[in-house]
């Protein structure tokens, strides 16, 4: 039911702020309490839930850009207030937005009295948060996408936020991709060393080898390969996420096995790789480029190699890769996404082998659960780290994507495959799978 505090706004015939929403939700039944600065309120009084629209700024940002784009401009410029979840983990109030409320657009005379109420003056766009990155037609128009300076500069806007607020979100570990838990009770450490030891032996890889990772983050993977006697390159545009990971490999006296390069992983000029790992890069390359992606990775491996690619993927292979409003603007620009049907068959169509796939996306949903526990518990240094509204779009943008796991909007696949000889050998793999689970 819709309470208007401010009577005049029906006698008027104006309809409230709430009221909108309601109309936009006829027929769900509303799961939280939603309040708005003309006083107008919607939904149960007492749920423990809830929306405070707080100022008439956050009305144009929700009007000019609907969607979760308008949200999130709201929300991050401190316009939307949430109420009933931590911000660092705002996961049951966007689960409860999206199993119980149904958006719908209402007849154009409606639509026509909304308009009236709201008032010209919110359907006219504003400058965005300064969180936000430029739109993609903008950044078209200033670089090439996918070009080597366009990819370093989304790299740059995701990961060199501060490597130490990525220390209290991921943990120890360092590692910002899927980890693999081996049950239920594991901690987010310990499926993430038990992610590594999985790429690690389905890569086959054994003392004197020499592993390649693309996209190599903070050398987690690196590290956990050198510690076992291989010799491992890793490749990163990000500047920061190097110089941390140089400074790991020093730490544990690595150096004679281990080297981390600031650099695009097309800069790589050594070849004959007993295995290439690519853990959490793909969804940066470009759909269109993966002709060039998979070539380039099979070019370095020697007969007989493996590759594994671990990637978030779509749950099919129709959709538009392009990220959703949020996604693009605030966390990955130019970020693409497809079905596991298209990196297995981009894969073939360079030569490989595909050998294996398996979907990991429950694991991406649990990961994400903890790395939100960790931003809930280290809120308060990790605000004064990278400010309020960075660190809300990170709870915001985690919780979120945990969700999409959870209801199968997005998933993760590794595809292991192999590099055939001239007469189509594959060095010798074993019949079945040779790793543990």
């Amino acid at each position: 039911m819709t309470t208007f505090k401010e009577q005049p706004l029906i006698r008027t015939g104006k309809l409230g702020l709430a009221e909108i929403l309601e109309i936009f939700t006829a027929g769900s039944e509303m799961p939280l309490k939603f309040a708005a600065y003309d006083g107008s309120t919607a939904g149960p009084q007492d749920a423990s839930l809830g929306l405070n629209l707080l100022t008439p700024r956050g009305t144009t940002y929700l009007a000019t850009a609907p969607g979760d784009l308008g949200l999130a401009r709201a929300y991050v410029s401190g316009d939307l207030e949430p109420y009933g979840v931590h911000p660092g983990d705002p996961y049951d109030l966007l689960r409860a937005l999206a199993h119980q409320l149904d958006f719908r657009r209402p007849p154009a005379r409606v639509l026509a009295q909304i308009v009236r109420s709201i008032g010209i003056e919110h359907l006219k766009p504003i400058a965005p948060p300064p969180q936000e990155a430029l739109p993609r037609w903008r950044r078209i128009a200033e670089g090439i996408r996918h070009s080597r300076t366009r990819d370093a500069e989304a790299i740059h806007h995701h990961y060199d936020v501060s490597n130490r607020f990525y220390e209290w979100v991921l943990g120890p570990s360092m590692t910002y991709t899927c980890a693999c838990y081996p049950n239920d009770d594991a901690s987010l450490e310990e499926a993430q060393d038990n992610k590594y030891r999985l790429v690690f032996e389905k890569l086959r890889l054994k003392p004197g080898d020499r592993l390649l990772d693309v996209g190599c983050g903070w050398g987690g993977m690196v590290r956990y390969a050198a510690r076992q006697g291989v010799q491992t390159v890793g490749v990163t545009l990000s500047a920061e996420q190097a110089s941390w990971a140089r400074q790991a490999i020093a730490d544990e006296g690595l150096g004679d096995l281990a080297e981390v390069r600031h650099s695009d992983y097309r800069d790589v000029r050594e070849s004959e790789f007993d295995a290439v790992s690519s853990i959490g890069l793909t969804e940066h390359i470009g759909v269109h480029n993966y002709p060039s992606y998979f070539g380039f990775l099979q070019s370095k491996m020697r007969p007989g190699a493996l590759l594994l690619n671990h990637c978030i993927t779509r749950p099919d292979n129709r959709s538009n890769a392009n990220a959703g409003g949020f996604i693009d603007r605030y966390v990955f620009p130019d970020g693409e996404l497809t079905g596991s049907g298209r990196i297995i068959t981009e894969a073939q169509d360079v030569g490989l082998e595909v050998v294996h796939e398996e979907n990991l996306r429950h694991h991406y949903a649990m990961t994400l659960r903890d790395w939100c526990r960790n931003l809930v518990e280290h809120w308060d240094e990790a605000v004064e780290e990278v400010g309020l509204p960075t660190a809300k779009v990170w709870g915001l943008y985690m919780a979120g994507s945990r969700l999409g796991f959870e209801t199968n909007i997005i998933q993760l696949h590794q595809v292991l495959a192999v590099k055939l000889d001239e007469k189509g050998r594959d060095g010798g793999l074993p019949l079945r799978p040779w790793w543990r689970a």
